[in-house]
């Protein structure tokens, strides 16, 4: 994991700014910026949650909890995590006791797992609206099913999400349209969609959440 380093905290507090200042002028205040902390060190949380990003993403249960036992027990109350990763289901107990939002459910194995180790739960279905089985999701033909059994299973569903396509923005924009349409159809008020390059597309669509890393934070290291 990378620390600060190549970034500064004071390059990250400059780019927070400016985060902010383009969100608002698409969104308003009614976008909120989910600080994706996933490959950074600890520190970098910390540095986060002094520009006052108090929710922030990690899509690997073992960092995660790594770098969670790192962290002040004050700082952890504060913090509201969301796990954006492609989640295993024998990793779910590791990380129950901290995730409070799991951003990427997208079968019924996952949902029996999280009922059984996170009742009551707040999850998002992820959805494959780039239709590249890279990304993850289920498809939109099996949506509607998986979120009546998230009820059915006593969790509590709050939103979509999806990874938006690469490429033409005009595909981008037909896929974000989907995600949004199917939140709208079933009641769900958080559409989280749009990452550091579509951001400006997704809060046309009608995002209400942006997983930002790059520009918060740089490159992150590869794996």
């Amino acid at each position: 994991m990378k620390p600060v380093g190549a970034v500064s905290r004071e390059e990250i507090v400059d780019r927070a700014g400016r985060l902010r200042e383009r969100v608002r002028s698409l969104g308003g205040t009614k976008v909120q910026i989910l600080a994706v902390t996933k490959g950074f060190d600890a520190q970098v949380i910390e540095t986060a949650a002094e520009c006052g990003f108090m929710s922030i993403g990690e899509s690997y249960a073992q960092e995660l909890e790594a770098k969670w036992s790192q962290l002040g027990e004050s700082l952890q109350s504060e913090l509201s995590v969301h796990f954006i990763g492609k989640m295993q289901t024998n990793k779910v107990r590791k990380i129950e006791r901290i995730v409070g939002t799991w951003q990427t459910v997208d079968r019924v194995s996952l949902i029996e797992e999280l009922s059984k180790r996170a009742g009551g739960a707040d999850v998002m279905l992820q959805i494959n609206v780039a239709e590249n089985d890279s990304q993850g999701g289920c498809e939109l033909s099996e949506a509607s099913e998986l979120v009546s059994f998230v009820r059915d299973k006593g969790l509590n569903p709050v939103g979509a999400m999806a990874i938006g396509p690469q490429g033409d923005p005009a595909d981008i924009r037909v896929a974000y349209k989907k995600l949004v349409d199917f939140a709208d159809d079933h009641e769900l008020p958080e559409r989280s969609i749009g990452m550091t390059n579509d951001l400006e597309i997704a809060i046309e669509a009608g995002s209400t959440m942006v997983r930002i890393g790059t520009a918060l934070f740089g490159d992150r290291p590869q794996r």
